[in-house]
């Protein structure tokens, strides 16, 4: 997620926060875009999307999400 976050042109203290942030569903992130003065609505909205399913991956589980494409997992 950080990686696509600097892709975007966000900075490496704002793409590494913001993907910290959207995983464990916390507060505000680090920076001046998203600090605890900003807001995440200045982001593009490329990276708008990809925080969504960060959160929605954090929310999940990533492992539980990682289970169903594994294919030992539905093979047994």
């Amino acid at each position: 997620m950080t990686a696509l976050l600097s892709l975007s042109g966000l900075d490496f203290i704002t793409s590494i926060s913001g993907a910290a942030t959207a995983i464990s569903n916390v507060g505000p992130g680090l920076g001046a875009i998203i600090g605890p003065n900003g807001s995440f609505s200045l982001l593009p909205d490329f990276s708008k999307w990809v925080l969504s399913i960060g959160m929605i991956l954090g929310r999940l589980e990533l492992f539980a999400i990682l289970v169903l494409f594994l294919p030992s997992f539905w093979r047994n």
